[in-house]
């Protein structure tokens, strides 16, 4: 049974259905939106992985996320941790897509400025549409993830954000979801290139040492408007606009 969305605000509505939930979240291009969940006391991770926090809601969410997106960014360690595999929307997305004049599927773009990837990984062999890898000038391997992948080199001893998103831009993908993991966040906040963040809330207190949802310098502080606000049973669904 697919999670009941409700919205708070603005403009209260109850049972919102795809369409709608899609509509709240149209934006001007470019937009660099980042997605993250949390735990009601700032935990972004449960048994060490960001999916075990994620609800019904969310995972509803996360995919019409997924479904209007041309590209999604992830950091390689967050590839390697939540065991990511090719990056695949549901045959009710895909459909939507295609009536839409998109491909079926988003593009998978990794940030990896080691190259520290496996280019024998079900990322790249049974992607649906070729992957893309952020990468910089010093990293080793090239050779081996270009015969699998789009490597775009950005900077030359750190992979330079802005100028990815340029190439990515260039390429004609316009709406760029980023899904972690946190160091990737801090990196795009402390560079300025924070359009949206859609943050869900689950109604859980994690102690322990779990990490924040983003992580890096910490005077690079960027103001943030409330877009709307969700709620699906006690979980909150946030959307924050630059």
């Amino acid at each position: 049974m697919t999670a009941r969305i409700d919205r708070l605000w603005p403009d209260a509505a109850d049972n919102l259905s795809d369409d709608d939930l899609i509509a709240a979240l149209a934006t001007p291009s470019p937009t660099v939106r980042l997605n993250f969940v949390s735990s009601a006391d700032g935990s972004s991770t449960h048994d060490g992985l960001s999916g075990g926090l994620s609800g019904p809601a969310d995972k509803r969410h996360f995919e019409l996320l997924r479904r209007v997106s041309d590209v999604v960014l992830v950091g390689a360690g967050t590839v390697r941790s939540e065991g990511y595999g090719p990056m695949l929307v549901s045959d009710a997305s895909a459909r939507w897509r295609v009536r839409h004049g998109m491909p079926e599927h988003p593009v998978f773009a990794i940030v990896s400025g080691s190259l520290q990837l496996d280019p024998r990984s079900r990322i790249f062999s049974e992607a649906p549409v070729r992957p893309i890898v952020v990468t910089s000038a010093r990293a080793s391997g090239l050779a081996e993830i270009a015969a699998v992948a789009d490597v775009v080199i950005a900077g030359e001893e750190h992979v330079d954000l802005g100028e990815a998103l340029r190439v990515i831009r260039e390429r004609g993908h316009q709406q760029v979801l980023c899904e972690g993991g946190p160091s990737l966040f801090g990196s795009l906040i402390a560079d300025g290139l924070v359009d949206e963040l859609c943050l869900t809330v689950e109604p859980t207190l994690e102690a322990g040492d779990g990490p924040r949802i983003s992580r890096g310098p910490t005077d690079q502080a960027q103001g943030m408007r409330l877009g709307h606000v969700l709620r699906s049973g006690d979980t909150l669904l946030l959307r924050y606009v630059r």
